[in-house]
């Protein structure tokens, strides 16, 4: 296994990557411009496999583009868009329950969603199983358990009230943390019911909590769940380290839909702090791809997405995007202070970021073996 000193010594050695782009010599490389991103999930561990699994040397996905990642954990999305708005990230993840308020608050933000990492919706509504809450509309008034007052899970609520015609002026958002603490506000009844991530779930899962997963609306269950921001001046300036970094990044998603186990390997083989240390491997590698199961899927793009290019957006759904939060933030200027949604989000970099040979790297991944 290789420690991080080690690793970064073989990724300056290693040979040309599969699907490098045309006129990137690898010698270029041999120093990559490390940008940093800003992560949400507080976790270093393989749920991050669609970013990391293209680090190692055996792949090289990020190291042919003359890029590198470095994580920078946060304890939300709120200090993740704080962390790129302050410049201490090069890239991180935004909501547009958050991102669009914040600015339409303030129009020189200087933020713009470049990259859809996760195309489906990954939000997840769960209960005990005796619960009387059958259907999303039974939120409405009920105490809603949330990673943290910063979290996304809030403006889910909104949203998935919103499409049934109600409004959450009568729930409570009570911070219940992940896992074990979060199930134990459920199943103790100090929350009715957990808005969260589907990872997140199925860890309350995995430490024994038993659950019942309570449909999301129809309308709000085919909204993607998670964009890429980067800082418009970064766009300009450095347009290539951008698309290399999600041309990485596309490679690396694919690549971990395809075999789990060894996206799973490769990202203890990089980061071997991450691996639990009270189970064995075969328990926690079946705990992990437990927990990955819905993730794995919500990777990539719906079978009759009309666009198929990984990390695309499109005008009809952030129109969508400003019409929920201008409801959820009880802004009805919102529309009007954001203008053309042309300025919160881009599809510039995503050609390129799809100039790859798509089923070399499917290929690759059900060959690898680490």
């Amino acid at each position: 296994m290789l420690d991080r000193r080690r690793f970064n010594m073989t990724l300056g050695a290693c040979g040309t990557a599969l699907g490098a782009a045309p006129g990137l010599a690898l010698a270029q490389s041999a120093s990559p411009k490390v940008l940093k991103v800003a992560n949400s999930a507080g976790v270093n561990d393989a749920q991050q496999a669609f970013i990391t699994a293209g680090r190692h040397p055996k792949l090289a996905y990020y190291q042919s583009e003359g890029v590198d990642v470095e994580y920078v954990n946060m304890n939300s999305m709120t200090q993740a868009m704080q962390a790129l708005m302050t410049d201490q990230v090069a890239f991180g993840p935004v909501s547009p329950g958050l991102f669009l308020p914040a600015v339409a608050k303030d129009p020189n933000l200087g933020l713009v969603a470049a990259y859809k990492w996760l195309p489906r919706n990954a939000n997840v509504i769960i209960v005990k199983p005796g619960s009387s809450i059958k259907t999303a509309a039974d939120l409405k008034g009920k105490r809603i358990g949330v990673r943290s007052q910063g979290d996304i899970g809030i403006v889910v609520t909104k949203s998935i009230l919103l499409e049934l015609g109600l409004d959450d002026a009568t729930n409570q958002y009570i911070a219940v943390g992940d896992g074990g603490p979060a199930g134990q506000a459920l199943t103790q009844d100090r929350v009715d019911a957990i808005i969260t991530y589907d990872t997140f779930a199925a860890r309350i899962e995995m430490v024994g909590v038993p659950v019942r997963y309570v449909p999301l609306p129809p309308k709000y269950s085919e909204v993607g769940s998670g964009w890429i921001c980067v800082r418009k001046k970064t766009l300009k300036e450095d347009r290539r380290s951008l698309v290399g970094l999600f041309r990485g990044m596309a490679k690396s998603t694919l690549f971990a839909n395809t075999n789990l186990e060894q996206a799973i390997n490769i990202h203890w083989a990089l980061y071997p702090e991450s691996r639990p240390k009270s189970k064995t491997e075969d328990e926690a590698r079946k705990e992990l791809q437990f927990i990955l199961k819905d993730r794995k899927e919500n990777w990539m793009r719906r079978a009759d997405d009309p666009d198929k290019r990984i990390g695309a957006s499109s005008v009809a759904e952030w129109k969508s995007n400003v019409d929920t939060a201008a409801e959820t933030s009880k802004n009805p200027k919102l529309a009007a202070e954001i203008g053309d949604v042309n300025n919160v989000f881009t599809n510039e970099l995503i050609d390129e970021v799809n100039d790859f040979d798509k089923a070399a790297v499917i290929k690759q991944a059900r060959e690898f073996r680490l």
